[in-house]
C-alpha cells in the first residue's frame, strides 16, 4: 500500500468520526464519548481513529477474503457474530499501536482479539498473539488463568479477573510498542511481556504454538476478531498509532 493510500485510509476514518462534547474518562485514561462508536474532540486531538462507526463495516474483511462474511452483522451499533463466518480482520496493518475496544460475550462464550496477524497460514492464530475474550464463569477455559479472559492466550495469565458480568461490555486495551505488549481490561493492567524475548520463546516452546513456525514472528500485521462459534459483540473500536501504519509487502502486479 502506498503512502498516499495510507493517508486516504486515515482521512476516511477521521471523517466517519462524530464529535460529542461530553466525556467520561475511564481508569485507563481513554476518554469515552457519550455515544458509542464516536470520538470526542479530545480523542481526535490525541490521535485516536475509529475502526468502526456503528453503521458500516468498511474497515474490516474476512480472513483471506475480500469482504466481510454474512456470519458477522451490525446489530445495535455493534459488530456481532451471528453465524459461521470465520475471523474478521482489519484491512489495514499496524505495528506500534494502542487499541481500545469494548466486547460483550454470550453466556459460556469464547472469542478473542488478535494482533500482528498475517495471512500466510490457514488460520490467523498461527501467526497472531491473542487477547482472550471469555465468559470466565461458564466456559471451561475460565478455570485456567492462562486461557481466561484478558490472557495472552496460553502464554501469559492476567494478574486479576477484571471482567464484568456476562451481558455487560468490557473495555479492553492492547498496547504494542516495538516488542513490548500490554493487556488492560476495565481500567486494570492485566499483563505485559516482551515479544520474541528468551522468556517468551520458552513459553511458546512449551505451548500449543510450538509447531507453528510463524507464531508471533511478524513485526506488523492485522487486528482480528475471532469467530469461535459463539455470539460476541464488539463496539467502540478505536486505535492510535505513533506514525503511519506500514505498507504491506508488494504483491505481483503492483506498480
Amino acid at each position: 500500500m502506498s503512502l498516499s493510500t495510507t493517508i486516504r485510509f486515515l482521512v476516511a476514518m477521521l471523517l466517519t468520526a462524530c464529535v460529542t462534547g461530553t466525556t467520561c474518562a475511564d481508569q485507563d485514561g481513554v476518554d469515552q464519548a457519550t455515544e458509542p462508536n464516536t470520538l470526542t474532540e479530545q480523542e481526535r486531538a490525541d490521535g485516536w481513529i475509529l475502526l468502526f462507526d456503528g453503521k458500516r463495516i468498511d474497515h474490516w474483511r474476512g480472513y483471506k477474503q475480500e469482504d466481510s462474511h454474512d456470519g458477522w452483522a451490525i446489530k445495535d451499533g455493534c459488530i456481532t457474530r451471528v453465524g459461521p463466518g470465520g475471523d474478521l480482520m482489519t484491512r489495514e496493518q499496524f505495528d506500534d499501536f494502542e487499541l481500545s475496544i469494548e466486547w460483550r460475550i454470550s453466556e459460556g462464550g469464547n472469542s478473542g482479539i488478535f494482533y500482528n496477524g498475517t495471512e500466510e497460514y490457514g488460520n490467523v492464530y498461527e501467526s497472531a498473539p491473542e487477547m482472550q475474550v471469555l465468559d470466565n464463569g461458564a466456559h471451561k477455559d475460565g478455570g485456567d488463568t492462562l486461557t481466561s479472559a484478558g490472557a495472552n492466550y496460553a502464554l501469559h495469565a492476567p494478574a486479576v479477573d477484571a471482567t464484568k458480568p456476562v451481558g455487560e461490555f468490557n473495555l479492553a486495551r492492547i498496547l504494542v510498542r516495538g516488542n513490548h505488549v500490554e493487556h488492560h481490561l476495565n481500567g486494570q493492567k492485566l499483563l505485559e511481556y516482551e515479544l520474541g524475548s528468551e522468556a517468551w520463546k520458552t513459553l511458546v516452546a512449551a505451548s500449543k504454538f510450538k509447531d507453528m513456525p510463524g507464531y508471533g514472528q511478524a513485526e506488523f500485521g492485522h487486528i482480528a476478531l475471532q469467530d469461535h462459534g459463539d455470539a460476541v459483540s464488539f463496539r467502540n473500536i478505536k486505535i492510535r498509532v505513533p506514525h503511519d501504519p506500514p505498507s504491506p509487502p508488494a504483491t505481483q502486479g503492483d506498480d
